[in-house]
C-alpha cells in the first residue's frame, strides 16, 4: 500500500481504531480507501435527493446534497493544490476530498429544518446534530444494513470533526456537538489525551481543527454562499429589484455595496453562473496557512497550521449568506415548505415512537426488518431512539413524503407498491 506522504503525515494520522485487513495488492493509501469507501455507499447516493436550498426534485437545475458535496470536494482539492504550492507542504487531497464529500451525510431529509424536528423530537434521548450524525454512519451504521462504519483513520475523523463538545457539555444547545456516547472516538482522535483548560466546551474547543476540516470548512463556506445565491436567482427569489430594495435598507459599507451592484450586473448580463465560478477562484486563492502550537501539534502536522482567509474575502461571504437568508431561507415560501417538513417528520417520530421506543404500539411491522431487530436489541429507550431517528434522518425527501403518505393519507398506496 502506498502511505501518504511522510513529510507530512506519521503513523498517528494513519491509524484506524481497530486493524484493518492487508490487501496483498492494494494499490490505495489509506486516505483514498476512506474515500472510496464514502463514495460506493447508499448514504452519499442518497444525498441526490436531500434538500439543499429547494426541495429536492422541484427543478433538475437546482443544487441537492449531493451535487453539493461534489462541488465542496472540488473546491477542497483546489485549495490544497493551492496551499501546497504556496508553501510547499503535502496536504493530503484524497483526505480532504473524504472529508468535504463525508461532511453532509448525516443531514436528513429537508434540510436544515429537518435537523431542528429532528433535534427537538429526540431532546429526551440525546439530541440530533448533522454532525455528530455523519460521524455516527462513519464509525457505526454506513454499511451492512446499518449495523457497521467503514473504521475510518484518525486524520478522517479529525477532518470531519466541526464540533469537539459533547451533548452532555453543550448546555442545552440546538447543535454543534457530539452524541454523548461518541466519547471514545473523540479520546481516540486525541490519542486519550484530554483538552486543555483553555479549550473549554462549546465556541472554543469547537475551534480547534486539522488543517484539513480548516481547508473543508473554508470549502463549504465557498460552495454554498456563492451557490444558494445562484440557485436564488435561478428560482426568481432573488432580482436586481430585491437586491437594491434590500441593500437600501441593509446599511452596507461600501465594499458590501459594490458586491451588490456585482450581483445586479451579472443578472442583467445573464451571466450569474460564469460571475460566480469566478468568484471560487477568489475564494481559494484567499486561503493562506500559519504556523501555530498546540497541545497535538507535536503528535501531528495535522494541528501545527492555521488557516487564513482573506478579511475582505470572508465578509463577502458573509454577505452572500444574509442576502441567502433574508431574500430565500425567510421567504413565506420557503418557511411553509419548513413546516411542512415539520409535521412529516413530527407524526413519522411520534407514531414509531409509540410503536418501537416506548413499545405500547402493537406488533404493526412499520419499518424494515434490520432496524425493528436493531430496535428490539438497543438495551433501553435511548438506544431505541437513536436507531428510530437513524432511519428518519437516512430518508432522503420523496420517501419521507411517500412513507408520511401510506401512514396517513388514506387514499394513497396500496398492497403492490414497491418502497
Amino acid at each position: 500500500m502506498n502511505p501518504p506522504d511522510p513529510a507530512f503525515y506519521n503513523a498517528f494520522d494513519i491509524a484506524t481504531l481497530e486493524q484493518r485487513r492487508a490487501h496483498p495488492e492494494e494499490y490505495r493509501n489509506v486516505f483514498q480507501i476512506d474515500r472510496d469507501r464514502i463514495i460506493h455507499s447508499s448514504a452519499f447516493r442518497r444525498l441526490q435527493n436531500k434538500t439543499q436550498v429547494f426541495l429536492s426534485g422541484e427543478y433538475d437545475f437546482y443544487r441537492t446534497r449531493l451535487t453539493h458535496s461534489i462541488e465542496v470536494a472540488q473546491i477542497g482539492r483546489s485549495i490544497c493544490a493551492w496551499l501546497n504550492r504556496r508553501h510547499d507542504l503535502a496536504i493530503d487531497a484524497d483526505l480532504v476530498e473524504s472529508a468535504c464529500l463525508a461532511h453532509d451525510l448525516g443531514h436528513p431529509p429537508f434540510g436544515h429544518a429537518g435537523e431542528r424536528t429532528l433535534h427537538r423530537l429526540m431532546a429526551p434521548y440525546g439530541g440530533f446534530e448533522g454532525n455528530a450524525q455523519t460521524l455516527r454512519l462513519l464509525t457505526r451504521t454506513l454499511f451492512n444494513d446499518g449495523r457497521d462504519g467503514i473504521n475510518p483513520t484518525r486524520a478522517l475523523l479529525d477532518a470531519v470533526l466541526k464540533y469537539k463538545t459533547l451533548h452532555g457539555e453543550a448546555g442545552g444547545a440546538k447543535n454543534h456537538y457530539l452524541y454523548d456516547d461518541q466519547s471514545p472516538w473523540l479520546d481516540f482522535v486525541l490519542d486519550g489525551q484530554g483538552f486543555p483548560p483553555e479549550l473549554a466546551p462549546g465556541k472554543a474547543r469547537n475551534g480547534f481543527k486539522s488543517v484539513e476540516c480548516q481547508i473543508m470548512d473554508w470549502a463549504d463556506d465557498t460552495a454554498y454562499s456563492l451557490n444558494d445565491i445562484a440557485d436564488g436567482i435561478h428560482a426568481g427569489f432573488i432580482s436586481i429589484s430585491r437586491l437594491e430594495a434590500w441593500a437600501a435598507a441593509a446599511g452596507l459599507d461600501a465594499a458590501g455595496a459594490l458586491h451588490v451592484e456585482f450581483l445586479c450586473q451579472a443578472i442583467r448580463d445573464g451571466r450569474v453562473e460564469a460571475r460566480l465560478n469566478r468568484c471560487i477562484g477568489d475564494h481559494i486563492r484567499a486561503a493562506s496557512l500559519q504556523p501555530q502550537e498546540g497541545f497535538l501539534a507535536g503528535l501531528t502536522r495535522r494541528h501545527a497550521w492555521s488557516l487564513s482567509v482573506d478579511p475582505a474575502v470572508k465578509a463577502q461571504s458573509r454577505l452572500n449568506k444574509r442576502i441567502a437568508l433574508d431574500l430565500v431561507f425567510l421567504t413565506p415560501q420557503l418557511q411553509q415548505l419548513d413546516y411542512k417538513a415539520d409535521v412529516i417528520l413530527t407524526r413519522l417520530f411520534e407514531l414509531l415512537h409509540d410503536r418501537y421506543i416506548e413499545g405500547q404500539g402493537g406488533g404493526l411491522h412499520l419499518v424494515p426488518a434490520a432496524i425493528e431487530g436493531a430496535a428490539a436489541a438497543a438495551g433501553d429507550a435511548a438506544g431505541r431512539a437513536r436507531v428510530v431517528c437513524d432511519w428518519i434522518a437516512s430518508m432522503t425527501d420523496s420517501f419521507a413524503f411517500r412513507t408520511y403518505r401510506r401512514l396517513f393519507d388514506a387514499g394513497f398506496g396500496s398492497i403492490t407498491d414497491f418502497v
